[in-house]
């Protein structure tokens, strides 16, 4: 079941990938993604603002309740936690994390996954990137209590935007 998908976001001219894998299915053994992209758009993540309106690649389901900032640029009140967990892309660039395959980051490698994509060196890059996370998990389940919604709500919000389920810690 091979598919191929083409991209015409505004940060790359014209890009296609070929998906391998069936939709959500047959992830790397070490990677256990808590949420799917459609889950995190719905729960509120990146202020509603994360793909500047490019989701024509994306399937259509995932953005029915998805919280997306109607301004034009990021709104924290999107956020599941009200508050701003991000960094600006220019910040991303600068600390090396980006790839010309996924110009958008972290959360554009995981939608392209997910639908099926593998590259194998830049899917280790990203599944280590994510595992480091482990650290923030920790860190809130010492410092909170199970229903402290107030407590650490930017480092929550972080965790949320690597599809780990901080809304339950």
């Amino acid at each position: 079941m091979t598919r191929v998908v083409h991209s015409h976001d505004l940060l790359q001219e014209e890009y296609s990938y070929t998906c391998t894998e069936p939709v959500g299915k047959n992830f790397a053994q070490d990677f256990k993604p808590e949420l799917s992209p459609k889950e995190m758009l719905e729960l509120g993540v990146f202020g509603g603002e994360y793909f500047e309106g490019e989701i024509d690649e994306y399937p259509k389901e995932w953005f029915v309740r998805a919280k997306i900032s109607t301004r034009g640029k990021r709104d924290a009140t999107l956020n599941y936690f009200g508050v701003n967990a991000s960094q600006s892309r220019e910040e991303w660039e600068r600390k090396g994390w980006m790839h010309p395959d996924d110009p958008r980051g972290w959360f554009q490698w995981y939608c392209r996954y997910y639908l099926g994509r593998r590259n194998l060196v830049e899917d280790a890059r990203q599944i280590d990137r994510w595992k480091k996370i482990v650290r923030h998990l920790a860190q809130i389940k010492y410092n909170c209590r199970p229903d402290g919604m107030t407590c650490r709500p930017r480092q929550k919000q972080a965790v949320l935007h690597w599809a780990y389920n901080s809304t339950k810690l």
